[in-house]
């Protein structure tokens, strides 16, 4: 990771109506790198960035760019360009006069303006389509447009407002490796805003995950997947199986009538703590070979594994497997140490 910090949000509140939208939101955002904001409507996640453009001011609290007070400054002072969900492309242009909308406005001469265009129009897949209307393309080809529109007055950081949310599947993921495609040839700070946790681990280099207004984590797709600090991330990234345990001391915690050793320390002796254990993680064994037994609910086909539903002490758990097992099997289950992930007790 690149250690020049490019935006710093220091305490960040804001309020609308009464309604405290963002608690004191601490985030150092470092140069060159690709910052996913990650969580559910009404996170907070969009006012965050809404704020980094200048778009919305903050109740309380310091926005810095490049060690800069940017707090109060408009936003076409600020060296960002925002990619909305909504293109916002001028139907009344064509293809190359909506890219080159920001540099005519700048008064570049018609030659450096051609040479810029003509560079954004190869970066975002586009040559051929300078004299199209904006009305005969396609929901991909639009999104190309409204980034390289954003791209080519060269911001030193690229805001990207959940622009995949109007496209469908097949093209949703054509357009993640593209965009990350891009961030690493242009080497900008591109700041993500998702709901779609897969997409967030696809892209990412960093994973803010968001709650309440408050941040939950901060780390490496990889961190946040299989390192979760809490509950909630958890339960979001991914499937969990929660449950609610007994932390008898370091390296031993109980759970569904059993003690399990486990990798983690540092709780209090007996505090109450979440046991979190992801589908994959969890071992059917034949009857008798397993810590637990349970008895297999459900089975769906997921194509790369089974999703199954096992029923032990009344406790359904979640598992991915690749080998199939009948319903209304008994089955053991069993846990590696590595598996157990012990959280603070939270309510989700």
């Amino acid at each position: 990771m690149k250690n020049n910090v490019i935006l710093r949000l220091f305490d960040i509140c804001a309020e609308f109506d009464g309604e405290l939208i963002l608690n004191k939101v601490n985030l150092r955002i470092y140069d060159k790198s690709f910052v996913t904001l990650l969580g559910p409507s009404g996170c907070g996640k969009t006012t965050t960035l809404r704020i980094i453009g200048g778009f919305e001011k903050p109740t309380s609290g310091k926005l810095f760019f490049n060690s800069l007070d940017i707090t109060d400054l408009p936003p076409y002072k600020r060296k960002v360009n925002t990619v909305f969900q909504k293109y916002a492309l001028f139907p009344h242009l064509n293809v190359f006069e909506n890219i080159a909308f920001g540099l005519k406005i700048c008064k570049f001469s018609k030659k450096e303006i051609e040479r810029n265009v003509d560079a954004m129009l190869e970066l975002v897949n586009l040559k051929g389509f300078e004299k199209r209307g904006i009305e005969r393309l396609s929901g991909g080809q639009q999104q190309r447009v409204a980034i390289a529109r954003a791209l080519i007055n060269r911001p030193k950081v690229l805001l990207l407002d959940e622009p995949l949310g109007a496209l469908d599947l097949k093209l949703r993921k054509e357009m993640q490796t593209e965009l990350k495609n891009i961030q690493q040839q242009l080497e900008i700070t591109f700041v993500y805003v998702t709901h779609d946790q897969e997409e967030a681990l696809t892209m990412s280099d960093v994973v803010v995950v968001m709650n309440n207004g408050q941040i939950q984590q901060i780390g490496s797709p990889i961190d946040i997947y299989n390192e979760p600090q809490n509950a909630f991330v958890a339960d979001f990234i991914g499937e969990s199986n929660i449950i609610s345990g007994i932390m008898y001391k370091d390296y031993m915690v109980g759970f569904l009538g059993h003690d399990f050793i486990c990798v983690d320390k540092g709780f209090a002796c007996n505090e109450e703590v979440d046991v979190v254990i992801r589908p994959e993680d969890v071992k059917l064994l034949e009857v008798g070979n397993g810590r637990l037994e349970g008895v297999v609910e459900s089975i769906i086909f997921k194509g790369v594994h089974y999703e199954m539903k096992v029923d032990s002490a009344g406790y359904s758990w979640i598992v991915h497997s690749t080998l199939p097992k009948d319903i209304g099997s008994l089955v053991g289950i069993d846990i590696d140490p590595n598996d157990i992930h012990i959280m603070k007790k939270m309510e989700i």
